[in-house]
């Protein structure tokens, strides 16, 4: 494994599929399920909505702890961040838009 200076703590990686990196991805469906059970039981006249917001931050919570406590056995630390490529290839300026003829010059469309 090629070693881009930081290989000895955690940076997540789209690309690996150990626990941790996958464990990120749980925060959405969580908190989406956690609404939906919050807006039934308000429906069910069990618990108002209004009233719930620390439920959803202790779901919220736990699933940060299980994401920092998740093992990463086996874990592929991201390649190095290659800035974009200059425009054009070799550097300069984009070139100019293309111009219409039909326009006049004093056209919204010419003033932007």
């Amino acid at each position: 494994m090629a070693d881009y200076g930081y290989s000895d703590y955690y940076v997540r990686n789209r690309a690996c599929h150990c626990p941790r990196c996958a464990a990120h991805w749980l925060m959405g469906p969580a908190v989406l399920v956690t609404v939906g059970v919050l807006f039934l039981l308000q429906q069910l006249h069990v618990f108002p909505f209004g009233r719930s917001f620390p439920i959803l931050l202790i779901v919220i919570g736990l699933v940060k702890i299980g994401q920092r406590s998740a093992p990463d056995m086996g874990h592929v630390q991201p390649g190095p961040y290659s800035p974009p490529a200059s425009y054009p290839p070799g550097g300069g300026a984009p070139p100019a838009s293309p111009t219409i003829s039909g326009n006049p010059s004093n056209s919204e469309a010419n003033r932007g």
